[in-house]
């Protein structure tokens, strides 16, 4: 089968292979995949800027069909419509004992360390797969990981309350996820972008925000003293996080979600005088897919008006280079 594969360190190395189809093991599903988000993690791998083991197909982002189950499989059948979990823990560190896998040292990561879906298919433990809402299609359930990433970060992390102010910096599709899961918990919710990101600010409008600024306006928002309870960056931006930092108010709680991919210099003073509560929300956890599916299944929440691109596996090169370049929004590989 034809896969994205990361065949070696160092900057680029990604490349159209055909390997053999995987064979489950026993407590292991095949799923065939359906849909496969293209992720800025990704960006960061053939970058060399994030941690991965090559050789290994890239994708982390999947939803599919269950295609075999290994003898020992009880939980899921031939035909199941599903998506995964993309840390598969060691079982054993007292990060997997108190549910916090995201964080085991010792832990394999779906397209990153085990084969991922930009393929045709991928094998992946038992249980790492949450089935899909019956109204949730491939498309928007492939989207279900960094719609838990957000849940880890707003709902868990940042624990917005009703009646806080909210600032999400960075629209592109994780702040488009996190602007509605503020919205949802009852925050007022500013999302900031540049003037390039006219078009996604007015989405995020669309999608609940209840005021959107441009980072040009970041020297007016403090003349006029706006301040907010909780940031949620989620740019990756180096500037993004001077302006959050600045427009938080005393004792907020800042949620660092974007990843930069190299070292970054905060003014450190601003967390000391204002005490803010500096936070980092890494990946997701069980309770975070438990909550997003909900979410999605109820309608709560949307990420199938994220989605601008629907991409074969040979175009691979031209989502990533959108991506890279800020086209479009969420672009999806569908690999058949």
């Amino acid at each position: 089968m034809q896969v994205l594969m990361k065949i070696s360190r160092g900057v680029g190395n990604l490349e159209l292979r055909d390997i053999p189809e995987p064979i489950p093991g026993p407590e292991e599903v095949k799923v065939r995949v359906k849909a496969a988000g293209i992720c800025g993690t990704d960006i960061h791998i053939m970058n060399d800027e994030f941690p991965y083991n090559p050789p290994v197909v890239l994708g982390h982002e999947v939803a599919g069909v269950v295609e075999e189950c290994g003898k020992k499989v009880s939980s899921f059948k031939v035909g199941d419509r599903v998506t995964s979990r993309t840390s598969v823990g060691c079982g054993k560190c007292k990060y997997c004992h108190t549910g916090r896998a995201n964080l085991c040292p010792n832990r394999l990561t779906l397209g990153l360390s085990i084969n991922g879906g930009f393929a045709k298919y991928f094998v992946i433990p038992e249980s790492n797969l949450h089935l899909l809402p019956e109204n949730v299609g491939f498309v928007a359930g492939a989207l279900t990981e960094p719609l838990a990433c957000c849940v880890h970060a707003v709902l868990e992390t940042g624990k917005v309350s009703p009646g806080e102010s909210v600032l999400i910096t960075g629209p592109g599709p994780i702040g488009l996820m996190c602007t509605q899961l503020a919205k949802a918990s009852g925050g007022y919710v500013t999302i900031m972008g540049t003037p390039r990101d006219k078009e996604r600010l007015e989405l995020a409008k669309k999608l609940g925000a209840d005021e959107t600024v441009f980072t040009t306006e970041t020297e007016e928002l403090i003349n006029n003293k706006r301040e907010f309870e909780v940031v949620v960056e989620c740019s990756g931006a180096e500037p993004a996080i001077d302006t959050g930092l600045r427009l938080a108010t005393k004792r907020a709680r800042y949620v660092q979600m974007g990843l930069i991919g190299k070292e970054a210099k905060i003014n450190i003073d601003q967390i000391v005088y204002k005490e803010i509560i500096f936070l980092g929300s890494f990946a997701q956890k069980w309770t975070a897919w438990d909550k997003a599916l909900n979410l999605l299944g109820h309608g709560i929440v949307q990420t199938e008006p994220l989605v601008s691109h629907r991409l074969s596996l040979n175009q691979w090169q031209e989502g990533f280079e959108m991506l890279i370049n800020n086209k479009g929004l969420k672009k999806v590989i569908i690999p058949e």
